[in-house]
């Protein structure tokens, strides 16, 4: 399943031409990869209160076409991979009228409170799996 959420461009995001900033689109990601766990029952935040973490171990991103301060983009985000040490993430973040800006994945180890890589417990797997497959 493929999730699109918003995202308007602020200036704090953008250089001095006004364009977005490649270090801004990482956030972006990583706001829309929490926004879609919570929308499948797995808020981040509960996920670290029982000592799961998800680090990213793995980051692509390809640009296309310039971002400006002001304008909304859409970041499309859909669970790619799930595997019981491993999960990955697809994105695709469009300028307005959906012209491609920007396209990328990531890459996550689920790891205990110590920084340990663990096994997926057998509920998030199944979430994860549904997700994946919807």
């Amino acid at each position: 399943m493929t999730r699109t959420y918003p995202v308007l461009v602020r200036y704090a995001e953008t250089d001095q031409m006004g364009v977005v900033h490649h270090a801004a689109y990482v956030v972006w990601l990583e706001e829309a990869r929490t926004r879609l766990l919570a929308d499948a029952g797995l808020p981040y935040h509960e996920l670290e209160r029982e000592g799961l973490f998800f680090p990213v171990v793995e980051l692509a991103l390809r640009y296309h076409r310039p971002l400006r301060y002001g304008e909304t983009a859409q970041v499309e985000v859909r669970l790619e991979e799930v595997k019981s040490r491993r999960v990955a993430f697809a994105y695709r973040v469009l300028r307005p009228g959906g012209v491609l800006a920007a396209a990328g994945r990531t890459v996550h180890v689920p790891q205990d409170r110590e920084g340990r890589a663990v096994r997926l417990p057998p509920k998030v797997y199944e979430k994860l799996r549904a997700l994946a497959e919807a």
